[in-house]
């Protein structure tokens, strides 16, 4: 497969200087990235990229703005959203003892560690990655609160208050 923002960088030509990059994403790919992130719309997609070495190990530093459209938890009504996000990745290369069906475990410091096989990295499939994190997983429009009270949906100060202890002695005091 693939990636529908890619932007392979051969670890040949990373050095000991960062190599800086300037990536945006043309109209396909952000219609491509919209039918894989399951959104309405990637309207657009910028990342500026510090790519330094550190021996067999890369480091992909930077940020990325977009303009993306969602749709509504409640409603499904388009959601207009504006995500700006700073990342760090490591890309370091598969360890040689682990057999393809093996787990590899990652302390906590090593979550934004991708593997790599041969010579090259995808700085843009970790760009498209890191704005499929940043994406809200909750979107909601103006009308979604309404919508969900009408649906029965408590607040969750409702839910907290009537899970309370003392819930039980408001009843019975009739308050």
């Amino acid at each position: 497969m693939t990636a529908e923002f890619s932007r392979p960088i051969r670890t040949d030509t990373v050095g000991a200087a960062a190599k800086h990059l300037d990536i945006e994403a043309t109209l396909a790919e952000r219609e491509a990235l919209a039918r894989r992130f399951v959104i309405p719309a990637v309207d657009s997609l910028t990342a500026e990229v510090e790519v330094t070495r550190n021996g067999e190990m890369l480091s992909a530093r930077g940020s990325l703005k977009a303009a993306v459209t969602q749709s509504c938890v409640a409603t499904d009504e388009p959601v207009e959203q504006q995500v700006s996000e700073s990342f760090e990745i490591l890309f370091r290369p598969h360890p040689a003892e682990v057999g393809a069906d093996e787990e590899i475990e990652l302390s906590a410091g090593e979550l934004d560690v991708v593997f790599y096989d041969g010579v090259t990295i995808d700085v843009g499939e970790a760009v498209a990655e890191s704005l499929a994190l940043a994406l809200d997983p909750y979107p909601r429009s103006p009308a979604a609160e309404a919508a969900l009270r009408e649906a029965g949906v408590k607040t969750e100060e409702e839910a907290r208050m009537e899970s309370s202890p003392f819930a039980v002695l408001k009843d019975k005091l009739g308050k």
